[in-house]
């Protein structure tokens, strides 16, 4: 509960909507950006909650690796659904990218460091932030509660912001250990359980023995990160089908397949449909690529035809085969990655991590490889979970998300890919009704509308969800208002 004793932080003005938005990575950043753009009637009160310095950077645009790139060509990349090459503009005005030579590629496409989409993304909240539009409470939720007909909510700053409407725009927490590792392994000083802590990596040494344990695009991260640092050492990616993210076409490819104008209402026959047109694609000279850019691109009606029980099948069944097709890694990290395969310094293996155990300075490791009954008996001095987001841990992980579902204002998606809510992306409470005054942004809503870990689907989403609480917000000036 909150305590009666804290009073909320004053308004602006008496009757001047207060619109909360918690987390600001770019989906929430998305959100204050295009909210402050929009027409709402009044102008809100916008408030972004979010720990880091600077808002729009998030997990992924947080990181100082200069190994850490972008892995969708800069041209694709904007925080604008309307106008996808603002992001190379910006660069381009900027010569941002002279002092990365790596980043152009011989077809001119530019796969720039990381950080600096989130450059440009805090560079657009910028003029908001100094002029008011858009405030940042540098804190995180503690708690959050409805109360005579608002939101309190608690930081762990000691402050408590009212609001009207709540944006949700956190996202999957960081991967658990598989299996019994996190206790087995907990005291070893090389288990690396969260590649996203600043200095993760510093503990591995150059010739150190590295197991892997995942193999899509944070897996490739790290051993790209390590190759950077002089890590010569072998290297084993172990994952459940062995499958390794796969690369950019060496030349762009045109959209190829309609998968919606018949829409399957099976995963099956959704797969039937897609290595159909995979085939047919080829006869034409054009890659795979065209085609899992189609899907994705009329991803939400598919999703939406879909019923529960085929997501559920397709989540199941499907997503890994998903993920590395259409997750893509930049050409400099499949670069170091095919170095490393054919120098003999990175086996990718299929199966799981049947145990472990530490022995002194290293870490033992059983390694049940797929279709195979004998396991592999091996020895490591370092083990790097990157297993990808906890997608089932949302509610363990983040007690104010927990306490929202025990009072019934939440509930889990059932395809297990995060919190339930409807088409307009409100949340859906324990009692199956949405609630108005309550939004889900981002990743956290791709049980719903399917693809949204893309940064093409995070930002159009979030200038959705904008748009979404621009429209309650007239409405409600309307009712205070009539004309």
């Amino acid at each position: 509960m909150i305590p009666a004793t804290m009073q909320p932080k004053p308004l602006p003005t008496s009757e001047q909507p207060v619109v909360a938005i918690i987390g600001g990575g770019v989906s929430g950043a998305g959100v204050a950006y295009h909210l402050a753009r929009a027409n709402c009637g009044e102008r809100p009160a916008i408030v972004v909650f979010e720990p880091r310095a600077e808002l729009g950077r998030g997990l992924a645009y947080d990181t100082a690796d200069s190994a850490h790139r972008i892995n969708v060509p800069a041209a694709k990349m904007s925080l604008q659904p309307d106008d996808l090459g603002e992001f190379l503009a910006w660069i381009e005005a900027r010569d941002a990218v002279a002092g990365d030579p790596e980043a152009r590629q011989p077809d001119g496409s530019l796969f720039p460091r990381r950080r600096l989409f989130g450059d440009y993304v805090a560079s657009l909240l910028k003029p908001l932030l100094e002029d008011g539009t858009v405030r940042h409470c540098r804190a995180a939720v503690t708690a959050a509660e409805r109360r005579a007909g608002r939101w309190s909510i608690l930081d762990d700053r000691g402050g408590v912001t009212e609001a009207d409407i709540v944006a949700i725009a956190t996202s999957h927490p960081p991967p658990p250990a598989p299996g019994r590792l996190a206790s087995r392994l907990a005291a070893h000083p090389r288990f690396v359980t969260d590649t996203t802590k600043p200095g993760a990596l510093d503990v591995i040494r150059p010739h150190d023995r590295v197991l892997v344990i995942g193999n899509g695009l944070t897996a490739a991260d790290v051993i790209a990160s390590l190759a950077a640092r002089g890590h010569d050492g072998p290297v084993t990616a172990i994952s459940r089908r062995g499958l390794r993210s796969r690369g950019h076409a060496p030349v762009p490819q045109e959209l190829f397949g309609d998968f919606v104008s018949e829409a399957a209402h099976s995963a099956v026959l959704l797969l039937r449909g897609i290595r159909t047109a995979i085939g047919a694609a080829k006869e034409e000279g054009i890659s795979w690529h065209g085609v899992i850019d189609q899907v994705r691109a009329q991803g939400y009606d598919l999703w939406q035809a879909l019923p529960v029980a085929e997501r559920r099948r397709l989540v199941r069944h499907l997503r890994p085969y998903w993920d590395v097709h259409r997750f893509r890694i930049a050409p400099q990290v499949e670069t170091v990655l095919d170095a490393a395969v054919a120098a003999g310094r990175l086996d990718i293996l299929a199966g799981s991590v049947a145990d472990a155990r530490i022995e002194g300075d290293l870490i033992l490791c059983s390694l049940q490889p797929r279709h195979q009954r004998q396991p592999l008996e091996r020895r490591y001095d370092a083990v790097v979970v990157t297993t990808g987001p906890a997608h089932g841990g949302i509610l363990e992980t983040q007690p104010w998300l927990a306490a929202l579902a025990e009072s019934g204002h939440l509930t889990l998606d059932p395809t297990g890919l995060g919190l339930a809510c409807t088409e307009r992306s409100e949340a859906i409470g324990r009692s199956g009704k949405a609630d108005p005054s309550l939004l889900i942004s981002g990743p956290l809503a791709r049980g719903t509308f399917g693809e949204l870990m893309g940064l093409p689907q995070v930002t159009e989403h979030a200038f959705f969800v904008a748009g979404e609480i621009a429209e309650k917000l007239r409405t409600s000036a309307t009712n205070r208002h009539p004309a």
